[in-house]
């Protein structure tokens, strides 16, 4: 099976989880046998185009224009990416499928659907009606909306990480749930970042003292993601426990925690590390005593389950997938959403019985190991195809391009 897949994440341009996701899956596509090319917009350097262990990867440069909102720089790229398309069709022979991730692509993979008459797989991976917490606060948004309907239509089927998302494309889009397959992101274990005892320590001096606790956020930073709640919870946390809070990553909010952070008398115990690379992601999930995300809105939650593969104690927000991938008092704690209160709370149990947290934490990697790996990720993806694949064949659409 030959398929392309459509993204506008794609290493070495990752921002979020569905760059995570797409560049982990599409390997993991290949290991189980199927010819996967990847078309995408050349947004962080990388080749024009290249092949790394059997995928082709061609990627197209954007236009310069920054007077642009976002809607209008996706649609102004889509026709340099269709044009990449075609280019690897001729060079490598049809595709049989199209997988496209996010409203991003919609443009792209439904041009490409109707011109190759070839079945459309999408993968929703947010909302922008969920990050606006149900709203539509602007046209920009609107417009976004109505990509995602039209590629959930357009799609013979749809794949979304969580149960919560599922939900969400029968709420927004009166999707039918019949047509929507839950294949949740997965995670890669890999073993202790550390050489030794020594190693460890001298990583972790460089965060906190000897005598504090380590409390650690990564992602980006931006309001959907709640630090402003756990900004409101760190001065009853910080009066029960010795405690620092490190939070690493980048984002529009920044500014605005550092203000709020001052204006609560907690800059001495709060840290803002900026960007960290991967190595250091994990460096800092085996040295801390805690990890938490306080997310208001989280489709998945693939942090959380680095965490978990990194075997880190975890708190986070019951918000969306969050609370489908810990299970409260076995494999994490789980508080409401936008609760400083309860996190507070959650907190300080966790540290206070850093056994039972430890405990938590071994339970989750156990389950990690089991669930939530790429093959298995692939293997799921790859029963949607075969699906598509079937119910295509059974059809008269495309039909004059089959291969008899």
């Amino acid at each position: 099976m030959r398929v392309l897949q459509i993204a506008w994440e794609y290493p070495p341009h990752i921002v979020g989880g569905l760059g995570r996701h797409v560049a982990e899956l599409v390997p993991a596509l290949a290991g189980q046998g199927v010819q996967v090319a990847v078309v995408a917009p050349r947004l962080r350097d990388g080749l024009h185009e290249e092949q790394n262990d059997g995928v082709t990867v061609r990627r197209v440069d954007v236009p310069d224009t920054p007077w642009m909102d976002y809607p209008t720089f996706v649609a102004q790229t889509t026709q340099a990416l269709q044009v990449a398309a075609n280019e690897l069709q001729a060079q490598e022979g049809r595709f049989d499928l199209i997988h496209a991730h996010d409203w991003l692509a919609t443009e792209t993979a439904v041009a490409l659907k109707h011109q190759w008459r070839v079945p459309l797989v999408a993968t929703i991976h947010a909302t922008e009606r969920g990050r606006g917490r149900g709203g539509l606060p602007s046209l920009a948004a609107q417009r976004i909306n109505d990509l995602e309907w039209r590629l959930t239509y357009e799609a013979w089927r749809v794949i979304v990480c969580s149960h919560f998302m599922a939900h969400q494309l029968v709420d927004y889009f009166q999707t039918p749930p019949d047509k929507v397959d839950v294949v949740p992101n997965g995670v890669h274990i890999s073993g202790t970042p550390f050489h030794d005892a020594d190693h460890w320590l001298s990583f972790r001096r460089r965060y906190v003292a000897d005598d504090e606790r380590m409390v650690f956020h990564v992602g980006r930073i931006v309001y959907e993601k709640g630090l402003h709640v756990l900004l409101d919870a760190w001065p009853a946390i910080a009066s029960k426990a010795k405690a620092h809070l490190v939070i690493a990553g980048m984002g529009e909010q920044i500014d605005a925690l550092k203000a709020q952070a001052a204006a609560l008398g907690i800059m001495d115990t709060v840290r803002f590390a900026g960007f960290i690379a991967n190595e250091d992601r994990d460096r800092l999930y085996h040295a801390a005593d805690l990890a938490i995300f306080p997310s208001l809105y989280e489709p998945f939650g693939i942090v959380a389950l680095e965490a978990l593969a990194n075997a880190c104690p975890l708190v986070v927000s019951d918000a969306g997938g969050l609370a489908e991938v810990v299970q409260h008092g076995i494999t994490g704690l789980v508080v409401p959403t936008d609760n400083p209160g309860a996190l507070a709370d959650a907190v300080t149990a966790a540290l206070n019985r850093p056994d039972m947290a430890r405990a938590r934490a071994a339970a989750a990697l156990r389950e990690v190991r089991d669930y939530y790996t790429w093959p298995r990720i692939a293997h799921a993806t790859l029963a949607v195809y075969q699906q598509v694949m079937a119910e295509w064949q059974n059809t008269d659409w495309g039909k004059e391009f089959r291969v008899s």
